[in-house]
């Protein structure tokens, strides 16, 4: 008897949009928080090594190396 079809629609359709920006929302955080790692950003090439350095997974020797080679091969590329 107080049934009005068009609040009722309406009602139905906002739930819908509610969970659909609610999922939206959801995907777009869990993006953000996995960006640093993988796809998102690249560290350069020296912050990775310090990092390696930092964490012992290379000597102070092999890093003094591996930043004369980067420097070396960047030192190339901007001759070229």
């Amino acid at each position: 008897m107080f049934y009005d079809g068009g609040y009722m629609g309406g009602m139905h359709t906002w739930w819908w949009l509610f969970w659909v920006v609610l999922t939206g929302i959801s995907l777009y955080s869990f993006r953000g928080r996995s960006a640093g790692r993988g796809r998102g950003r690249r560290d350069d090439p020296h912050t990775i090594l310090q990092r390696r350095l930092a964490s012992g997974e290379i000597t102070p020797p092999q890093y003094e190396e591996h930043k004369a080679l980067l420097d070396r091969d960047a030192g190339q590329r901007e001759a070229a």
